[in-house]
């Protein structure tokens, strides 16, 4: 606040300076500073937040289990209180493996509405999107909107995560960043769905798992309705009812694979969502050439404003983490289906 105020005196301050008054011009400025810098000071609560979640994500999957997320409610965890319903229209649920039950995702949850300390109908003071650090640096380095998997896991091979950790590319994220470019003709585009799905990831507990359009909302609690809080009731089913799910998965293993390995990467989704039309970059260069030659077809890419590709793939996607190939990296995926709106 004290910078704010550093400024040029105007003409007919000093008396208001003297007498300790301010005029409307001064306090709006005043507030509008303490709202500019409030985001810093709300940051360090989402770290702590943050660590909350990864002291109980035992897997480094970036997420805890819904039993265990209300557990630490139970045992007097104040900020873990939204209600199933709630994290899951905030897309902060992953419901996808049967070998974990339901999950709650750290990224998700941390950039999520409930967490937002400040909301105004224009605008809201959130917890950071750590993934913007990581999405910055590839942009830096490869100076395009599409880049080749070997270039992209050049850039990423040098990374490391929030806790200077490598990132894992092991031989399952090479081959799907791979398979992410085959869609595109040899190119993945950095701005697309599948390509912010492979850096969730990679970089699990920074990276947000990015839902399909309109599978999530940014409702804030009081736009959600009176049930965003879980009930008591609801807090001591869960963590019972997650005993009994632990218990019983615990030693269950599938062709050598821990129940752990096995829950790896089952919430990926092969639809694609592009924020533009790519079709010119993604064309190889006799295809442009030939293009220019049609007539019409300026005109006709002067009137595509934004398209969305959904690219359908096969959808017998068992993933383990770890493995070396998917069923669909061997093949026996269907043929994209590219569709356009």
């Amino acid at each position: 606040a004290g910078a704010t105020r550093q400024r040029a005196p105007r003409p007919g301050d000093g008396h208001l300076a003297l007498e300790g008054r301010y005029s409307f011009e001064d306090v709006l400025e005043l507030v509008g500073g303490i709202g500019k810098s409030f985001a810093s000071y709300w940051e360090t609560e989402c770290q702590v937040i943050k660590a909350s979640l990864t002291d109980m994500d035992s897997t480094s999957t970036g997420r805890v289990r819904i039993s265990d997320f209300y557990g630490a409610n139970l045992g007097g965890e104040w900020r873990f209180g939204e209600s199933e319903g709630y994290l899951r229209m905030l897309g902060a649920l992953d419901e996808s493996s049967p070998w974990r039950g339901t999950q709650v995702i750290i990224p998700n949850y941390l950039q999520a509405a409930s967490n937002c300390i400040v909301s105004r109908p224009h605008y809201m003071v959130c917890c950071a999107n750590e993934c913007e650090d990581v999405l910055s640096e590839l942009e830096a380095a490869v100076g395009a909107p599409l880049a080749t998997p070997e270039a992209i896991l050049e850039v990423v091979g040098n990374m490391t995560d929030f806790n200077d950790r490598p990132a894992p590319l092991d031989d399952a994220l090479r081959g799907q960043l791979r398979r992410v470019a085959e869609t595109h003709g040899g190119k993945v585009p950095l701005h697309g769905r599948l390509f912010a799905q492979w850096l969730h990831f990679v970089f699990p507990r920074e990276c947000a798992f990015p839902h399909r359009a309109g599978e999530a909302s940014f409702l804030t609690p009081s736009q959600f309705g009176d049930t965003y809080m879980v009930t008591w009731d609801e807090v001591t089913k869960h963590v019972e009812d997650g005993k009994v799910f632990a218990a019983g998965t615990a030693a269950e293993k599938v062709d050598g694979l821990s129940a752990i390995d096995m829950q790896w990467m089952t919430q990926w989704s092969e639809e694609e969502e592009l924020p533009g039309d790519y079709s010119l970059q993604l064309q190889s260069p006799w295809a442009r050439r030939s293009r220019l030659l049609v007539p019409g077809a300026a005109a006709a890419a002067a009137g595509a404003v934004v398209t969305l590709l959904w690219v359908g793939l096969s959808k017998d996607s068992s993933f383990s983490k770890g493995s070396a190939a998917s069923p669909w990296q061997l093949g026996g995926g269907a043929a994209p289906r590219v569709h356009s709106v």
